[in-house]
C-alpha cells in the first residue's frame, strides 16, 4: 500500500448535499433556531425539521467513457486507484453509462434547484428526488464552472419548499453552522460544526472559501451550509482528507459570491466576467525585498496575454500591481475576483511598481473568453 500521508483535496462528485442559495426573490423565511432552552445549545432539531424538505438528491447518468480514456484517472485524483475503489468504480471503466449522485436544494418554489457544477458535469440524464419521494427529470438552465455552480429546473405544478439565503459577509469565525445533504446517498443527513476560517484559497481564481469543521463526506457536494437563523451562508464544495473521509477540514463557497451571479445564470445561463489578460503571483518577504518593496503586498505579474487588456495598457511582466480601480492590493489573491467583477469595457486605473519606481496606468477590461472557463481543482 502506498504512503498516503499527504493530504488529498477531495471535491465531491458523488452524493452531494442539498444547498439552498436562493436569491432574495426566492425562498421562505427559515425562522430562527438560535439556542434551545432545553439543551442550552444550538437548536439543530428545529433547523433540521425546517430545512430538510428543501434538500434534494441528484442522480446523474453520465456519458459513456471513451475507449481512449478507460483507466485514465482525472487530473489531481488518487494515483493509486483509491478514487475508483472508494466510489465503487472499477479501476478500468467500461464503455457503459456511468452513474453518480449528488445533492441540491430548492431555491425557487417553481422547481429551480442549485447544486455544484461538477455534480452534473457530463450528465446525459439528471433525476431529482424530492423530500416527498417524488422523482422528476431535471435539466440544466445555468452553469458556471469557475464557481462550480449549476442551476437545475424540474417541472412541478405545486409550490415547493425553499430555503432562505443569508449574508456570508456577516459570518464570524467560531459561529455555529449546520450542513444538510446526502453523503453516501443517505438522504437528509445533517452535521454541525463551527466556522474555522474565512477567505481560504485552495487553488481557483475566485476562491474565498469558508472553512468549517462540520463533518462532510463524499456526497456532500452542493449542500447548504446553514447558520442558526436557518439561512444558507455557503454551498459545501470540498474537503481536505488523507483517506477521502472527513477529518474536520471542509470548505464552502460563500453565499454572497453565488448571489452575485444568480441573476445572470437565471437570465442567460452563464456568467459574463471581466478579463485583464494577466496571471499573478503572490509575494513573500524575500521576493518583496528583491523587488524593492517594504512589505510583501501587491500582485506580481507573472504572465501576460499578448494583446490583452493589460498588455495594451502598458503592463509588463515583473510589474507589481499595487492598486486596482482605487483599491489597494493587500492580498494578491483578491485581484482576480476584483477583475472578474469589473463591468466589461470599463476603463480602470492601475498603480504599479516597476524597477523600483511607481507609476499609474489605465486598462480597459474585456470579457473573459469562454475558453478559459473550467471547473478546476476537483478530483474526478
Amino acid at each position: 500500500m502506498k504512503n498516503r500521508s499527504l493530504l488529498v483535496l477531495c471535491i465531491f462528485l458523488l452524493n452531494g448535499l442539498g444547498c439552498s442559495l436562493a436569491p432574495n426573490n426566492f425562498g421562505t423565511d427559515g425562522g430562527s433556531a438560535r439556542f434551545s432552552r432545553r439543551s442550552r445549545g444550538p437548536d439543530f432539531v428545529t433547523l433540521a425539521k425546517q430545512l430538510q424538505p428543501a434538500v434534494v438528491n441528484v442522480s446523474v447518468t453520465m456519458l459513456p467513457v471513451p475507449p481512449s480514456m478507460r483507466g485514465v484517472q482525472p487530473q489531481g485524483s488518487f494515483s493509486d486507484g483509491t478514487f475508483s475503489e472508494f466510489f465503487g468504480l472499477p479501476p478500468t471503466a467500461p464503455s457503459l453509462p456511468q452513474r453518480q449522485q449528488g445533492s441540491g436544494f430548492i431555491i425557487g418554489s417553481n422547481g429551480i434547484i442549485l447544486t455544484n457544477a461538477h455534480v452534473v458535469a457530463g450528465a446525459k440524464k439528471i433525476m431529482v428526488k424530492l423530500g416527498d419521494k417524488r422523482e422528476l427529470e431535471a435539466r440544466v438552465i445555468g452553469e458556471d464552472a469557475p464557481t462550480d455552480v449549476a442551476l437545475l429546473k424540474i417541472d412541478v405544478r405545486d409550490s415547493l419548499p425553499t430555503i432562505r439565503l443569508g449574508d456570508s459577509d456577516n459570518l464570524e469565525v467560531g459561529e455555529w453552522v449546520m450542513a444538510v445533504g446526502t453523503p453516501f446517498g443517505l438522504d437528509n443527513s445533517v452535521s454541525s460544526g463551527i466556522v474555522s476560517g474565512k477567505g481560504r484559497h485552495i487553488g481557483e481564481s475566485y476562491d474565498r472559501l469558508i472553512q468549517t469543521d462540520a463533518p462532510l463526506n463524499p456526497g456532500s457536494s452542493g449542500g447548504p451550509l446553514i447558520n442558526l437563523n436557518g439561512q444558507v451562508v455557503g454551498i459545501n464544495k470540498a474537503i481536505v482528507s488523507e483517506t477521502g473521509g472527513s477529518i474536520g477540514i471542509s470548505f464552502a463557497t460563500p453565499i454572497n459570491l453565488i448571489k452575485e451571479i444568480l441573476p445572470q445564470l437565471q437570465s442567460k445561463g452563464r456568467v459574463t466576467r471581466g478579463w485583464a489578460g494577466i496571471s499573478i503571483q503572490e509575494l513573500n518577504s524575500a521576493l518583496a525585498e528583491t523587488l524593492g518593496l517594504d512589505k510583501p503586498i501587491g500582485a506580481l505579474v507573472a504572465g501576460l496575454a499578448k494583446d490583452g487588456p493589460a498588455d495594451r495598457g502598458g503592463i509588463k511582466l515583473g510589474d507589481v500591481i499595487l492598486e486596482y480601480d482605487g483599491m489597494p492590493v493587500i492580498d494578491a489573491l483578491d485581484l482576480p475576483l476584483w477583475i472578474a467583477r469589473t463591468p466589461i469595457a470599463k476603463r480602470v486605473g492601475v498603480k504599479i511598481q516597476r524597477d523600483g519606481e511607481a507609476m499609474s496606468l489605465n486598462l480597459t477590461v474585456a470579457e473573459l473568453p469562454q475558453t478559459q472557463l473550467r471547473v478546476g481543482n476537483q478530483i474526478g
